[in-house]
């Protein structure tokens, strides 16, 4: 199997990293493409008519993408132990509040990288910044006992998603008021799978 994906997406990177906790890496190449929603990459494009990364291309079946699909299928492979039965709505609502997060961040990148400097709208990113504030404070109220627990997709998602906001936002310092989600993530950032997927 072949992953397409960037270094820098906080998406490819949940994909890197359960390809590592499953222990997975010698069965998926990774290849690594840059991309733009001005300029798509063709390659990315030939795998995910909507130029998103990761598309996970397969021998056998279709090409996957959206990072959920890419990491239920990858996680299924393996025995299915990041999204658990016994608590699989909690993992989903907790990878959905971890993408929505990276949604609104990379929304605010792209704001000021591929719009004319005189056609950036600053409300439009405080109110994308103001859905990130919304989710990490619905975090770190009410979400902490399962972060803490057993490792699962939406520790991953959170993850990832504190990382982005770190490489992309760090001015807009999210720890601020959020001791709790702020702890979890020290502990969580020094697994191995989170330290060799650092975006660059």
């Amino acid at each position: 199997m072949q992953l397409i994906t960037s270094p820098a997406s906080p998406f490819a990177r949940k994909a890197r990293m359960v390809i590592i906790e499953t222990g997975q890496q010698d069965d998926v190449e990774l290849v690594e493409v840059i991309s733009s929603p001005t300029a798509p990459n063709p390659q990315l494009t030939a795998a995910n008519p909507m130029s998103k990364i990761p598309a996970l291309i397969r021998s056998d079946g279709p090409t996957l993408y959206d990072s959920r699909v890419v990491t239920r299928y990858l996680d299924a492979r393996a025995g299915g132990a990041l999204y658990p039965e016994s608590r699989i709505w909690d993992v989903l609502i907790l990878e959905a509040t971890g993408d929505a997060i990276m949604d609104a961040g990379v929304l605010m990148v792209y704001e000021n990288r591929c719009r004319p400097e005189d056609m950036q709208f600053g409300g439009w990113m405080d109110a994308q910044w103001g859905k990130i504030e919304g989710a990490l404070d619905a975090l770190n109220t009410r979400w902490m006992s399962h972060l803490s627990g057993p490792l699962d997709m939406g520790q991953i998602a959170v993850g990832c998603a504190l990382g982005y906001l770190d490489f992309r936002h760090a001015d807009r310092e999210w720890r601020k008021g959020r001791d709790a989600l702020d702890d979890w993530f020290a502990v969580f950032s020094t697994r191995d799978s989170f330290k060799a997927t650092t975006p660059a």
